[in-house]
């Protein structure tokens, strides 16, 4: 028998699948599992990083949960992603199908500017926020008393108005990143689509709900999963601005 027919035998292929597939396994285990499972470990235990673990039980969650700063930060991080799922989702996709208007010039630099935000760290981010929305030298109060005669808002200090900062922070950083992934299913969707729904007589807006948003649903899919796990994360910006 040659050596080629005794690889092809069922007991020898049987576990090259595996074999093959395995590397993965090994690191999603050793970099994901393992870490998730000593994280709930030690959330189980009293521990300054130094000795060893004292097992509390489930003491850790009982005080996180009896913490008024807990309900708060849950609070504000709902409004935080429903702001992003309501409105920057929606100006995203307007302004995707802008920039996917037929003899648009300069695409490639609106998606340069556009997508800009999101390659800044959040500490420069953090720190032009800090000078626009100061209290007492910003550039809106600046901007509000030249206008209207009033400025001296408390932007950063003040809870409401923090929040408000922080929103149109989120709405500046991630409608650009989410307009690119819009305006790149839109290009892939085929023009005949829209040609056949043009003779049909579908005027822009016909075709845009009848043909564009049912084309984007898997990548608005993706996008809406991606925006919520992004904004339930959200920490540097409000933690350095506040």
């Amino acid at each position: 028998m040659s050596s080629r027919t005794a690889a092809l035998k069922p007991g020898r292929t049987l576990w090259a699948p595996y074999l093959f597939v395995s590397p993965f396994f090994v690191l999603f285990s050793l970099f994901m599992l393992v870490p998730i499972a000593a994280g709930i470990y030690l959330s189980l235990t009293r521990w300054a990083g130094l000795g060893s673990p004292e097992y509390i039980g489930i003491d850790n969650y009982t005080r996180l949960f009896r913490d008024p700063s807990f309900a708060a930060a849950l609070g504000n991080t709902a409004i935080y992603t429903v702001f992003a799922l309501v409105v920057v989702l929606p100006v995203s996709l307007l302004i995707a199908q802008a920039l996917n208007a037929r003899g648009l010039k300069l695409r490639d630099f609106f998606r340069l500017t556009y997508f800009m935000p999101v390659v800044l760290s959040p500490i420069i981010v953090a720190l032009v926020f800090g000078l626009v929305f100061d209290g007492e030298y910003g550039l809106v109060n600046a901007v509000l008393e030249a206008l209207f005669g009033f400025g001296g808002v408390s932007w950063l200090t003040d809870p409401f108005w923090a929040r408000v900062v922080v929103v149109i922070l989120v709405l500046w950083r991630w409608t650009g990143y989410l307009t690119i992934f819009f305006l790149a299913g839109m290009q892939a969707i085929p023009r005949e689509m829209h040609e056949a729904a043009e003779v049909d007589g579908a005027g822009p807006v016909r075709r845009f709900f009848s043909v564009t948003l049912p084309q984007l649903k898997p990548i608005t899919a993706f996008i809406a999963v991606t925006m919520l796990v992004n904004t339930a994360q959200i920490f540097e910006e409000p933690f350095l601005l506040t």
